[in-house]
């Protein structure tokens, strides 16, 4: 989704802000959830999503729209490592190293 989209469907800071740790409790509806739970289960390290939450993700998101989020979700990812791979992210941008998921830990 185009940021212009995704402010004209109501993305806010605030509403962007609220995806952190803590989420589950935070203001977010239900389908916003589901979306940060199935993000963290597509990019997690901890193996498949728990029942509670597969049904929990199906309750709100198609088959289709799955696909869709985790096609984005895995483009996204790519692009960002390859981003930093060749030196090409903004010398202003602030840059976290996280380990890649399923790699062992240090």
């Amino acid at each position: 989704m185009r940021f212009a989209v995704a402010r004209q469907e109501g993305l806010t800071e605030e509403l962007a802000n609220m995806v952190d740790d803590g989420f589950e409790s935070s203001g977010l509806d239900e389908r916003h959830k589901a979306a940060v739970v199935f993000a963290d289960a597509y990019l997690g390290t901890d193996g498949p999503p728990s029942e509670d939450a597969r049904s929990f993700i199906l309750e709100h998101f198609t088959g289709a729209e799955l696909a869709e989020m985790g096609v984005g979700l895995a483009l996204f990812h790519g692009f960002s490592k390859l981003l930093i791979a060749v030196g090409a992210e903004p010398e202003e941008m602030d840059v976290t190293i996280l380990r890649t998921p399923g790699s062992p830990r240090t």
